[in-house]
């Protein structure tokens, strides 16, 4: 986190890291509509206040161009990440709460925090490709979260239910530790064969992503998105 804050990210892995997020809030805001109505997802559906899919949409828009769809590359965690939130959406849609919570409130507490520095670090001089960071629909942060977190706890769940509901939480956060670890290996090979390819040209050239000390940025961000689900409420 203290690389991150000293501004070492680069504009390639900030793109990779849009790439996941936009997969993981695609699978986790279409399952959110789709069970809207159910008893333990309904207090807590906001989607006009957190919804990130859009944001996502105009920042990747931003920096790929109007084909950006078919320039969107995730490393396999994300493909596992948003495979497990469509089987909870199928299967066991009150435990998508888990993975609303330490989505979405996590993001919403570092938000602004993480859009400055990221804004500072590339070198941005307009809002541009940051939408992700913004929740306009949300004039206060904390009581915003105050009233997610009474809404949280007022569904009803059995106690095994809860006890369920604490562990897709702790896999919420195991998956996106695998996702930032994925991330590295892709930073860390693609360095590797821009390193070979311009050793075998003996020609110099600027490398698409970074070496692999500024890669620990992406343990930062890891534990700036998910931080505050630490403190997850026992329901």
């Amino acid at each position: 986190m203290l690389d991150y804050q000293k501004g070492k990210i680069t504009l390639p892995q900030y793109k990779l890291l849009l790439c996941s997020l936009y997969e993981i809030y695609r699978a986790l805001e279409e399952e959110l509509d789709r069970n809207a109505s159910h008893p333990a997802v309904a207090p807590i559906y906001f989607p006009q206040e957190l919804a990130r899919l859009q944001t996502l949409e105009r920042d990747l828009e931003h920096f790929f161009g109007s084909e950006w769809r078919q320039r969107v590359i995730v490393p396999a965690a994300t493909v596992r990440y948003q495979e497990r939130i469509r089987r909870i959406g199928a299967e066991s849609p009150d435990l998508l709460v888990a993975h609303a919570y330490t989505r979405y409130l996590g993001d919403l507490s570092g938000g602004q925090v993480l859009g400055k520095i990221t804004q500072r670090s590339l070198g941005l001089s307009s809002k541009d490709g940051l939408s992700f960071f913004s929740f306009p629909g949300i004039s206060s942060p904390h009581r915003f979260k105050q009233l997610f977190r009474s809404r949280m706890n007022s569904i009803e769940l059995t106690e095994g239910r809860r006890e369920e509901m604490l562990r897709e939480a702790n896999t919420s956060f195991l998956l996106n530790i695998q996702v930032f670890d994925d991330l590295q290996k892709m930073l860390r090979i693609t360095t590797t064969e821009a390193e070979d390819q311009s050793e075998g040209n003996a020609v110099k050239s600027n490398n698409m992503f970074p070496s692999l000390p500024s890669m620990q940025f992406t343990v930062g961000v890891c534990v700036a998105l998910t931080t505050v689900g630490l403190g997850f409420y026992a329901l």
